[in-house]
C-alpha cells in the first residue's frame, strides 16, 4: 500500500514539475528559448530532463535559456546528493537508504555558500514593491560558467542593459501587471485585417519609426550614443522599484524633446539598437534632399535603402525587420489606400513582384541576393514615391507623402502611438507625461492624415478599451471627456466633413459584409459594449455604481455621434434617449425576471410556498432595488423611467400569473397564498407610477396597465365562501332555536343558551371571513353583515313564532243587548251558563300558551342578542380597518364613503326586528296575565253583581305575585318594558269590564266614584310609591281609561241627548265625537250597561239593539 502511495506521489510531482516548466518557457518570463539539437518546438524536448533550477535563474536574470545547457545541468545535479536551500546548510538529504548503506560517512559535507535572493526580481509572479537598492557590481556570468558555481553573484542594472536586444526575441506585448486583466476580445475595431498578416508588434514598431521622423520635421532627432546610456539605470529598474501608490511614472530621462522621445522608446518597448538604427536610417535618408522635410519621406522605403544586414546582429531579425518594412509599403500604397491610382494603377502589379523579389533577395548567395536587392529597391524608389505623392485631401497636396493614408493602416498606428500613454506596469493609469506625449503625437498627423475629430476618436477608443481591460474608473473618465470633445457634424469644417466621409470600409459581421463609415469602426463597438452592459444592467451592475452612470454616459454620447452617421438604419437605433433608455429598462427587466423565475422553483421547494406567492414577492424586491439604485441613474434621462419600468414588470407578472386567476374557482390554499403577494405588488406598482409621474402622466401610464382584478376575482371567491358560511350559519341557527328550553344558562345569566350558541357560530364565521387573507372589497363584508344580520332576524322570528295568538287568550267580546228589567240575577246567572262564548272557553285547553317564566327567558335572550351586537360591529369594523389599512390611496375616498354607509346601517335590520319582538312579547305577557291567568277573577267576576260588592282590590294582590315573579326573571333594563305592558293588559282588561262587561254587568252613575278609586288603586300600585313605573308614564296609560269611567256618572238622559246632539240620523258605527269627548260605540256600551227604561227604550228605537235574553 505504501509502495502504491509513493509510486502516486511520484507521478504526481512529475506532472505538476512539467506543467511549471511548461508555463515558465511558453511564457514571457524568459526573453528567448533556445532549442537543443533537432528539436523545434518544447514538444520535442524531454522536460523531465530539463533542470528547474537553471530554468528560474535564467529567468530571473531575464537572459536567454540554452535548454542543452539545461538538460546538461540537470545531469549533473544527479551526481550530488539534493540540497535544501531553504535551510540550514548543515542540512541534505541523502539519495540512498540509509539502513542499506552502512554507516554514515565520517566528513563533513561540503561547504555551501548561502544564496540571498536577488533584489532586482525575486519572483516575478509577486506584485510587491521591488527593492532598487544600489548593488555592487560584479562581473556577469559568461554563457560556460557553470550556474551551480561556489561564486554567487547577484544581477545588476548594468547587467540588463549590457543585453543586446538584437539577440533576443523582441519582447512580448504582455506586460506585466499590477493588477488582474479584464478580457477584451469581444471589444474590437470594425475595421478590416491586413492582407499581408501585419501583427501589433509590427504596427506598434513602424508607429515609432513614424513618429521619429516626425520628430526630425523638426530638427530634434539625435543618434544617442551607448556610452551615455550606459551611466544611467535602466528605465524598466526603476518602474520595478517603484512604490505601487505611486499615481503615475517619475520621468527623469533629459528634459525637452531628447527626453521624451527616450520615455517613448521606452513606453513602446523598443530596443535601443532598433531606436539607434532607425534615427540613423532615417538622417541618412535625408542626405542629399536639401528643402525636404523629414515627415514627407515615404519612411519603410527609405529605412530598407539605408539600413543594411551588417547593422543587426543576426540574419533573423533583419528578415524579420525587413518583411515588416515591405508589408508596411504594401499595406499603405496597394492594398486600402485612401484615394485612388488613376493611370498610375499599372504599375500596382510590378510593385507587388518588386517587394517579393526584395524578400526574395536573402534566400540566394550573399553576392547575388545584394545586388537583387539594390536593383528592386530602385526600380521599387521608381515606383513608389509616385503612388505615395499623388494628389489627395485638397490643401494638403504635395506636402506629405502619403503612404499610410489607407484609412484603417493610419488610425491602426495612431490607436498604436495612443497606447502608449498608459503605465508600463500599471495599464490603469497615465503616465507623468501624458500631455507633452498627445502633444508630440500632433507632429505624426501630418504623416497619417489624422485630423481632431479623428484624433479624439481614436484617444477615446484606446482609452476606453484601457478601461475594459483595466476596469480602472479614472480611465473611463477620460475616455468619457475625449468623447465628448469629438465635434458633432456641423461642428466640423467642410473640408473634415468630405474627408471623414470618405474614411470607409468594408467588414465582414454575422449579418454579411458591411460598410463602415470612421465613426461607425471606432463607436459602434463602444455602443454595442455599453448596449451589452446596460441590457442587463442588474447583473453587471449588482449594486449599482458610478460606473453604471458612467457607461450609461457613453452609451448616450456615442449614439448621439452615431445618429448622424449614414445608412444607420440596419442597426435601428432609437430616435431619442428616453427610447434608449426604454429599451435598456425593457430587456435588464426581462433578464432578471427569468433568472428570478429560474430560482423560484427552488425557493418554492424550500418554503412550501406557492411559486407565483414566491416569485411576486421576489419581483416586489427586485422593483425596490431598481428604484433605489438604478432608477435615479436612468431618471436624470427618462423622467419616467420608473414608470416604464413598473410597466413593464407589471405585464411581465401579469402573463404568469393569468393562467392561475382564470383557472381559480374557490379559496384554496394556492389563492390564498398567492392573492395577497400579487396584489401587494400591482398595489406598489401602482405607488410607483403615481408618486415618481406627473398627475397626467400617471394616469395614462395607468390606464394602461391590464390590471390584474385581484380584488375582482378574489371578492367574487370570497363572495361563494360567504354564501357557503351563512348557509351553515343559517342551519346552525335553526338547530340551536329548536334545541332551546328556555331555561337561564345560570343564575347570573338569565338567558337561553341558544343564542350563545349563534353568537358563537357567528363570531367563528367572521374569524374565519378576516382569516382569508386575500383583497377583498367592501361589498364581501356587506354581505357578510347582511348575512349576519339576517341571521339574527330569523332568530329573532323563531322567537316571535313560538307565542301564541293573541286572540286565541282573549275572550271574545259579548253581543250588545240592552238591559232587561224582569231579568235578575238568576236570569243573568242561568244566561251566563247557556252563553255562546262558552265553547272557547272550553277549547283554550288545546292552546299552547307559554309560561311567564319561559316569556321572560325569551326577552332575556333577545335583549342580551341585541346588547351584543354593538360589541360584534365594532369588532368587525375595526378588523377591516386594520385589514385595510395598506391599500391604495386612490381606492380610499370611495372606500371611506362605503364602509360610512355600510356601518350606519350594519345591523339595523336586526336591531329593528328584535326589538319588535321583545315590544311583542312584552305585550304578549301582559295579555296573557290578565285575559289567560286572570281571567276568572278579572275578566269574568270583577264588579259582578254590582260594582260596591266586587272592587278591584281583590285582584292587587295576584297582580302583585305576577309582577314579583317577572321583576326576579326579567333583566334590569327590560323590567320596566314588561311592567308597561302588564299595565297597559290591566288597563284594557278594565275597560272590557266596564264598556263589554256583558248583560251581566250593570253600572248606575252612582258608580263612577267607586271605578274612579279603583283606577286610582291600580295606578298607585304601578307606581309603587316611585319603585315602580315613572308616575307620568302611568298617568299618560290611565287617562283614557278615566275618560270613560267618567262617562258611567252622567245621568241616562245626559248620555242619549249627548248621542243626540251629533244631529241626523246616528249611525250604531259612527265614530264622530259627541260634546261630552267620547264616541258613538263608547256611548252606546255605557247605555247597554244602564238599567233602567229611558235607556232600554232609546237603545230599541234608535239602534235595534236586542234585550238580552233570560
Amino acid at each position: 500500500m505504501d509502495e502504491e502511495n509513493e509510486v502516486e506521489l511520484l507521478q504526481r510531482y512529475r506532472r505538476d514539475r512539467r506543467v511549471l516548466l511548461d508555463f515558465i518557457l511558453a511564457g514571457s518570463l524568459i526573453k528567448k528559448v533556445i532549442m537543443p539539437p533537432g528539436a523545434v518546438t518544447l514538444d520535442d524536448v524531454d522536460l523531465d530532463q530539463v533542470s528547474v533550477d537553471y530554468v528560474l535563474n535564467c529567468a530571473k536574470k531575464g537572459g536567454m535559456l540554452e535548454l542543452s545547457d539545461a538538460i546538461r545541468d540537470y545531469h549533473d545535479s544527479t551526481l550530488f546528493p539534493n540540497m535544501n536551500n531553504a535551510g540550514s546548510a548543515d542540512e541534505f538529504y541523502l539519495v540512498t537508504n540509509p539502513e542499506s548503506s552502512g554507516s554514515p560517512p565520517r566528513r563533513a559535507p561540503p561547504h555551501v555558500p548561502i544564496v540571498v535572493p536577488s533584489p532586482i526580481l525575486p519572483s516575478l509572479s509577486i506584485s510587491e514593491p521591488l527593492d532598487t537598492e544600489e548593488v555592487e557590481d560584479v562581473s556577469s556570468l559568461s554563457k560556460s560558467q557553470s550556474l551551480n558555481s561556489s561564486q554567487v553573484q547577484e544581477l545588476t542594472v548594468d547587467d540588463i542593459d549590457d543585453f543586446d536586444d538584437d539577440d533576443l526575441d523582441e519582447v512580448d506585448s504582455q506586460r506585466y501587471s499590477r493588477r488582474v486583466l479584464n478580457d477584451a476580445s469581444d471589444v474590437v475595431l470594425g475595421l478590416p485585417s491586413f492582407a499581408t498578416g501585419l501583427i501589433d508588434d509590427d504596427l506598434r514598431e513602424t508607429a515609432y519609426e513614424i513618429l521619429l521622423a516626425a520628430a526630425g520635421a523638426s530638427g530634434g532627432l539625435i543618434v544617442p550614443s551607448k556610452e551615455k546610456k550606459k551611466e544611467k539605470k535602466s528605465r524598466l529598474m526603476r518602474k520595478l522599484g517603484r512604490s505601487k501608490s505611486e499615481h503615475v511614472t517619475q520621468s527623469q530621462n533629459s528634459p525637452g524633446l531628447v527626453g521624451l522621445l527616450e520615455t517613448m522608446r521606452v513606453q513602446m518597448e523598443i530596443s535601443e539598437d532598433m531606436d539607434i538604427r532607425t534615427r540613423r536610417g532615417l538622417l541618412n535618408a535625408m542626405v542629399g534632399k536639401v528643402g525636404k522635410r523629414m515627415d514627407t519621406l515615404l519612411i519603410p522605403l527609405e529605412l530598407l535603402c539605408c539600413i543594411s544586414r551588417t547593422e543587426f546582429s543576426d540574419k533573423k531579425s533583419y528578415i524579420r525587420w525587413q518583411k515588416r518594412q515591405l508589408n508596411m509599403l504594401e499595406e499603405g500604397l496597394v492594398n486600402q489606400p485612401v484615394v485612388g491610382f488613376g493611370e498610375s494603377g499599372r504599375k500596382l502589379n510590378d510593385l507587388r513582384v518588386l517587394l517579393a523579389k526584395i524578400e526574395e533577395s536573402e534566400s540566394l548567395p550573399p553576392s547575388t541576393g545584394e545586388l537583387q536587392r539594390t536593383e528592386c529597391l530602385r526600380s521599387l524608389r521608381d515606383i513608389a514615391i509616385p503612388l505615395a505623392e499623388r494628389p489627395a485631401r485638397g490643401d494638403l497636396t504635395g506636402e506629405i507623402c502619403h503612404w499610410a493614408d489607407g484609412y484603417h493602416l493610419n488610425v491602426r498606428l495612431y490607436e498604436k502611438l495612443l497606447l502608449s500613454v498608459f503605465d508600463v506596469l500599471d495599464e490603469g493609469k497615465l503616465t507623468e507625461e501624458v500631455e507633452e506625449m498627445l502633444e508630440l503625437f500632433k507632429s505624426a498627423w501630418r504623416i497619417l492624415g489624422i485630423t481632431e475629430t479623428i484624433h479624439y476618436t481614436c484617444y477615446a477608443w484606446v482609452l476606453f478599451r484601457q478601461f475594459v481591460i483595466t476596469g480602472e474608473q479614472g480611465i473611463l473618465q477620460h475616455a468619457i471627456e475625449q468623447l465628448k470633445k469629438i465635434p458633432l457634424k456641423e461642428q466640423r469644417g467642410p473640408q473634415e466633413r468630405l474627408h471623414l466621409k470618405s474614411l470607409t470600409c468594408r467588414v465582414e459581421s454575422e449579418k454579411g459584409f458591411e460598410e463602415l463609415t470612421f465613426l461607425q469602426s471606432f463607436l459602434l463597438p463602444i455602443q454595442k459594449w455599453a448596449d451589452k452592459l446596460l441590457a442587463d444592467y442588474h447583473l453587471h451592475f449588482a449594486e449599482g455604481s458610478k460606473m453604471m452612470e458612467n457607461v450609461v454616459v457613453v452609451a448616450m454620447v456615442v449614439r448621439r455621434l452615431l445618429l448622424e452617421e449614414p445608412e444607420l438604419a440596419i442597426y435601428s437605433l432609437p430616435v431619442t434617449d428616453a427610447e434608449q433608455i426604454e429599451s435598456y429598462v425593457s430587456s435588464s427587466i426581462k433578464n432578471a425576471f427569468a433568472r428570478i423565475l429560474k430560482d423560484v422553483e427552488t425557493m418554492s421547494d424550500v418554503a412550501n410556498e406557492h411559486p407565483l406567492a414566491i416569485l411576486a414577492e421576489q419581483t416586489e424586491k427586485l422593483l425596490r432595488k431598481d428604484t433605489t439604485i438604478y432608477m435615479p441613474i436612468l431618471s436624470q434621462r427618462h423622467r419616467n423611467a420608473n414608470a416604464v419600468l413598473a410597466s413593464l414588470v407589471h405585464r411581465l407578472y401579469g402573463v404568469k400569473l393569468k393562467p392561475f386567476l382564470d383557472s381559480s374557482e374557490h379559496l384554496t390554499e394556492d389563492v390564498v397564498s398567492v392573492f395577497p403577494a400579487a396584489d401587494s405588488l400591482e398595489q406598489y406598482i401602482i405607488t410607483i407610477i403615481t408618486s415618481t409621474c406627473e398627475e397626467g402622466a400617471a394616469e395614462s401610464y395607468c390606464k394602461k396597465l391590464n390590471l390584474y382584478k385581484i380584488e375582482t376575482i378574489s371578492g367574487t371567491l370570497v363572495l361563494r365562501w360567504v354564501n357557503s358560511q351563512l348557509g351553515r350559519l343559517q342551519a346552525w341557527v335553526e338547530r340551536a332555536i329548536q334545541q332551546e328550553r328556555w331555561v337561564p344558562v345560570s343564575t347570573q345569566q338569565r338567558h337561553g343558551s341558544s343564542i350563545v350558541e349563534v353568537y358563537r357560530i357567528v363570531e367563528e364565521t367572521v374569524d374565519q371571513f378576516f382569516a382569508l387573507n386575500v383583497p377583498m372589497r367592501p361589498g364581501e363584508l356587506s354581505s357578510l353583515v347582511r348575512g349576519i344580520d339576517n341571521a339574527f332576524q330569523v332568530y329573532a322570528k323563531h322567537v316571535a313564532d313560538s307565542l301564541a295568538n293573541k286572540e286565541d287568550i282573549i275572550p271574545p267580546v259579548p253581543i250588545l243587548t240592552r238591559y232587561r228589567k224582569d231579568s235578575g240575577i238568576k236570569a243573568f246567572v242561568k244566561k251566563e251558563l247557556t252563553d255562546s262564548r262558552l265553547p272557547d272557553v272550553r277549547k283554550s285547553s288545546d292552546i299552547q300558551v307559554l309560561a311567564t317564566p319561559t316569556l321572560c327567558v325569551q326577552l332575556n335572550t333577545l335583549y342580551y342578542g341585541i346588547s351584543q351586537l354593538n360589541r360584534l360591529e365594532d369588532s368587525i369594523w375595526a378588523r377591516w380597518t386594520r385589514k385595510r389599512h395598506h391599500d391604495q390611496s386612490l381606492k380610499k375616498p370611495m372606500e371611506e364613503n362605503l364602509r360610512s354607509s355600510t356601518k350606519k346601517d350594519t345591523f339595523d335590520g336586526s336591531r329593528k326586528d328584535i326589538n319588535a319582538v321583545i315590544d311583542q312579547i312584552c305585550e304578549f305577557t301582559g295579555t296573557k296575565t290578565i285575559f289567560w291567568d286572570l281571567r276568572e277573577p278579572f275578566i269574568d267576576n270583577l264588579y259582578k253583581p254590582n260594582v260596591a260588592q266586587s272592587r278591584l282590590e281583590s285582584l292587587i294582590e295576584p297582580l302583585d305575585t305576577v309582577l314579583n315573579q317577572l321583576c326576579d326573571i326579567i333583566v334590569e333594563p327590560l323590567r320596566d318594558r314588561v311592567v308597561t305592558g302588564l299595565l297597559q293588559a290591566s288597563l284594557d282588561g278594565l275597560l272590557r269590564v266596564i264598556l263589554d262587561g256583558g248583560p251581566s254587568r250593570v253600572f248606575t252613575p252612582g258608580d263612577a266614584k267607586l271605578l274612579e278609586q279603583d283606577l286610582e288603586t291600580l295606578k298607585e300600585f304601578f307606581v309603587s310609591g316611585g319603585d315602580g313605573l315613572p308616575r307620568g308614564v302611568v298617568e299618560n296609560q290611565v287617562s283614557r281609561v278615566r275618560q270613560v269611567i267618567k262617562l258611567h256618572s252622567y245621568e241616562t238622559r245626559e248620555l242619549i241627548e249627548d248621542l243626540k246632539s251629533g244631529g241626523g240620523e246616528i249611525e250604531m258605527q259612527g265614530g264622530g265625537r259627541s260634546k261630552l269627548g267620547a264616541d258613538t260605540k263608547t256611548l252606546i256600551r255605557v247605555l247597554c250597561h244602564r238599567t233602567d227604561s229611558e235607556a232600554s227604550q232609546f237603545l230599541k228605537k234608535q239602534y235595534k239593539i236586542p234585550k238580552s235574553t233570560a
